[in-house]
């Protein structure tokens, strides 16, 4: 009987696992180039009264086992990569990725960290940033006096100055692909990290060798499906309930059994 409350009690933090997985896929459901997490669990270790396969004393060989469970537990939280639909802003420093890839931004202390938030702006030096001020990597200027931003498809970053009909270069944006995004570190701020589990970062040309398009103009919303979430609240929420009943039931047959 003491199993069974062992058993439901790591059923309840299963549950309470996936609930946070579920508020925070649903706290970021505004937030610019969101992916949503969901839960990988297995069942525990088994406890083996009799093996499967084992031999009788009559001779016969047994065809199933005594096994009993002993709960489940979360592994993993694994980023779904998905795309997210483009919003129009018109705005010309927002980006939207459309495929693979992510934006490079160098943080204060050098490193490189990863994104799909497009939401850039200039710095008061012209450099091209993000929203937290980090650095667009291959970092790009442009004057204050330009007139016009244009930024292509396949990411070349192009700028008009007054009483000049010529485009000037101001650079080319890249961006970077992973063998496996899941194994990405997340840190906030839209941002990741690599890691050994990521693979090494492959950094190119927008449209070159899979990697996406950059969409001028547009940002790309949340993947984070707001129906699906609330079905997978629910989900744990009942899941919830019916462990701590099993709890609750356990508790009364004991105390019936004490009764004798």
């Amino acid at each position: 009987m003491m199993r069974a409350l062992y058993i439901a009690k790591t059923g309840m933090d299963s549950s309470q696992f996936q609930l946070d997985i579920v508020s925070n896929n649903l706290a970021n459901v505004n937030t610019k180039g969101f992916k949503r997490s969901h839960g990988v669990f297995e069942d525990l270790y088994y406890q083996t009264l009799r093996q499967p396969g084992s031999q009788l004393s009559n001779g016969n060989t047994l065809p199933t086992g005594l096994q009993v469970g002993t709960g489940s537990a979360p592994v993993a939280t694994a980023r779904i990569h998905s795309q997210g639909n483009l919003v129009l802003t018109s705005q010309s420093l927002d980006l939207a990725i459309t495929g693979d890839g992510f934006f490079r931004v160098q943080r204060p202390d050098g490193t490189i960290a990863y994104t799909r938030n497009g939401e850039f702006r200039r710095n008061e030096n012209g450099d091209i940033v993000n929203s937290s001020g980090y650095l667009l990597d291959p970092q790009i200027n442009i004057p204050a006096d330009a007139t016009r931003i244009s930024i292509s498809d396949s990411g070349i970053v192009q700028y008009f100055l007054p009483g000049n009909p010529d485009p000037q270069n101001a650079g080319n944006i890249q961006l970077t692909t992973f063998v496996n995004p899941q194994g990405l570190e997340s840190i906030g701020e839209n941002l990741y990290l690599e890691t050994a589990a990521s693979g090494a970062p492959q950094d190119g040309d927008p449209q070159t060798d899979g990697r996406g398009k950059v969409s001028q103009g547009f940002l790309e919303e949340s993947n984070v499906n707001v129906t699906e979430e609330l079905v997978k609240m629910i989900v744990a929420q009942r899941s919830f309930e019916m462990n701590s009943r099993a709890i609750k039931t356990a508790d009364e047959m004991l105390q019936r059994i004490a009764q004798l």
